[in-house]
C-alpha cells in the first residue's frame, strides 16, 4: 500500500493517507484568540484537509481534543456540536493537557476514512 503526505513539512506532515485511512495532524487555531475562535479555525483546517485528502465530515472515525483547560470544555463543545456531521459522529475523546504554547486553548486530532 502506498503512503500519501499531505503538506510534508521537515518535522510533520499535516496529513498522512495510508490505505483507505487519512490521520490528520493535531490541529490549532489562531493563538491567543479565545476557545471559540480557535475551534472554529481547528474545524476549518479539519475540513480542508479532509477534502484534500479525498475524505469529508461523513467519514471522520475518531477524533482526540485536547484542552488547556477543562474549564473550557463547554465553549469548545458548542463549536462542535454545531460543526460535527449529527448523523456520523465519530468516536472521540477530551482531556485536559499542557499544549505546545499557553496561547493554544484547543488541538484536535481526527482520523478518517477516505471511502
Amino acid at each position: 500500500m502506498s503512503i500519501k503526505r499531505i503538506e510534508p513539512g521537515t518535522r510533520m506532515s499535516q496529513a498522512v493517507i495510508h490505505g483507505n485511512t487519512v490521520y490528520l495532524a493535531g490541529q490549532v487555531g489562531a493563538p491567543g484568540e479565545s476557545v471559540t475562535a480557535q475551534t472554529k479555525d481547528i474545524c476549518s483546517k479539519i475540513e480542508r484537509l479532509l477534502t484534500e485528502s479525498g475524505s469529508d465530515m461523513s467519514k471522520i472515525l475518531q477524533a482526540t481534543i485536547w484542552l488547556a483547560d477543562m474549564e473550557d470544555f463547554a465553549e469548545m463543545n458548542a463549536v462542535w456540536d454545531a460543526w460535527i456531521d449529527p448523523a456520523n459522529p465519530p468516536a472521540r475523546a477530551c482531556g485536559e493537557s499542557k499544549l505546545a504554547t499557553p496561547d493554544f486553548k484547543v488541538e484536535i486530532l481526527i482520523i478518517a476514512a477516505t471511502d
